[in-house]
């Protein structure tokens, strides 16, 4: 049996697999617009030295340039005063679920910035904290049978680290329909696009179901919960492919090798339901703030981690300096705005993301088409692999390695007439074709 055989079987077994998974694990029905985006963190507070809406509002001209097309704001309630971390505190301390943080604006300046959202023909959602309240949260005092107790009946962290806020007890079925008549007040009263659930999956997936049930009779909502579970996609639209986060940052050590992302990949599909969105990214706000900047945690590897986490089969985030390659650790309880400057890496975040907007081989979910990997003569180094969806066809070059790569790529597959991305230059693939690579190099061609 040859290697095309080989493949073309292993490809038949997958498929296989995955609509067996399939039928125990639902996803949600996505709401169409969501099938062409990448998704931008705003960390509203060290987004400009303003630090509010309105500051938000006057580049959004700049985002939808850069071809982003869902805006999540971290949380925007007002931040529990007791215990607080730092001056400003931790924006996932929520003292009042129904109120904006004034450190932002204003209920009306939110409004506005909704609105303008939604002149440019993207969406907005944002982080909303289930699992905890702070110490002051007004329902400590309202209805304080909503928390977790401790033997001496004192309000208690659901983490020791976490001693800003305190553990919210959802064997409360009165809290249930409170949590999702808030969610749904953002909803009916700012006409918000759906939620980034924090911490979600240290909630009963019992309650995100009835929430997400709720909320949906409202308007079609796009769901993203801080999880990876495969459960989750019951209730929500998204998931964090948190294990490719961290086997880029092995690959970029040299610890794991390409051959890694093949298996990761082959697990992904068949643990996922067919049409579960899965978000890929190299950086976000905790990331950033504890672990690292991608440059401290990647280094040459960035760009190369980039390519794939916006072509590969899912959504990929973008958080904000990421396309002037910023390189800081934004504090995360002070005030720590961004500079921004002209960068390369706006051109080249630019390039991707609007590729992903047109290119239908590139839509999220069961809409796209499948990553097929095109094997090379150095599959230890080097990742390739094909997407196709009727017209449109992407091939995706990537040498993992900090050594030059001379390979041969071997596939029917990428047989066809291309434009690089980057260069626009013209290339004609063989069903055999010869690749150099420089090290952490990338190529991707469209047809």
């Amino acid at each position: 049996m040859n290697k095309n055989k080989i493949i073309s079987f292993c490809l038949l077994f997958i498929f296989i697999a995955t609509q067996i998974i399939s039928a125990q694990v639902k996803s949600v029905n996505h709401t169409p617009w969501s099938r062409n985006q990448t998704i931008y963190e705003v960390n509203v507070r060290q987004y400009s030295k303003e630090g509010t809406f309105k500051a938000v509002e006057k580049d959004l001209e700049r985002l939808k340039q850069l071809g982003v097309g869902i805006i999540w704001l971290m949380p925007i309630n007002p931040i529990g005063e007791v215990k607080r971390k730092g001056t400003l505190g931790s924006y996932y301390s929520v003292k009042d679920y129904l109120d904006v943080n004034p450190e932002f604006g204003t209920k009306e300046d939110f409004q506005s910035l909704v609105k303008k959202v939604h002149s440019y023909d993207m969406k907005i959602i944002i982080d909303w904290v289930a699992n905890h309240t702070s110490w002051d949260n007004v329902l400590t005092k309202t209805h304080p049978d909503f928390y977790m107790k401790d033997s001496l009946g004192n309000f208690m962290p659901p983490v020791k680290d976490w001693s800003d806020v305190i553990d919210l007890n959802y064997e409360n079925k009165e809290l249930w329909k409170y949590m999702t008549d808030a969610l749904a007040y953002w909803i009916k009263e700012f006409d918000i696009d759906g939620y980034r659930c924090d911490v979600a999956g240290m909630l009963p997936i019992e309650f995100w179901n009835y929430a997400y049930s709720e909320i949906s009779k409202i308007k079609p909502v796009f769901m993203l919960a801080e999880e990876e579970k495969p459960e989750m996609h019951s209730a929500f639209d998204m998931t964090y492919g948190w294990n490719l986060y961290h086997l880029l940052n092995e690959i970029a050590k040299g610890k794991k090798n390409a051959n890694d992302l093949g298996a990761y990949f082959i697990k992904d599909e068949t643990d996922y339901p067919v049409d579960a969105y899965r978000m890929y990214f190299i950086t976000n706000h905790d990331e950033n703030s504890w672990n690292g900047t991608e440059f401290e945690r990647l280094g040459s590897a960035v760009e190369a981690c980039a390519v794939l986490t916006a072509t590969a089969k899912g959504m990929p985030l973008m958080y904000n300096g990421q396309e002037i390659g910023l390189n800081k650790r934004l504090n995360f309880f002070e005030k720590d705005p961004i500079e921004w400057v002209d960068s390369k890496y706006e051109d080249f975040y630019s390039a991707l993301f609007n590729l992903k907007l047109k290119n239908k081989a590139l839509l999220n979910g069961d809409d796209g088409g499948e990553a097929i990997r095109i094997p090379s003569t150095n599959d230890k180094a080097v990742y390739a692999f094909i997407r196709e969806k009727e017209e449109d066809k992407v091939l995706v070059i990537i040498n993992f390695s900090d050594k030059s790569q001379d390979v041969t790529l071997s596939g029917d597959e990428m047989k066809g007439k291309y434009k690089d991305l980057f260069t626009t230059e013209k290339l004609t693939v063989k069903a055999k074709h010869d690749f150099s690579l420089e090290p952490w190099g990338y190529r991707v061609y469209v047809k």
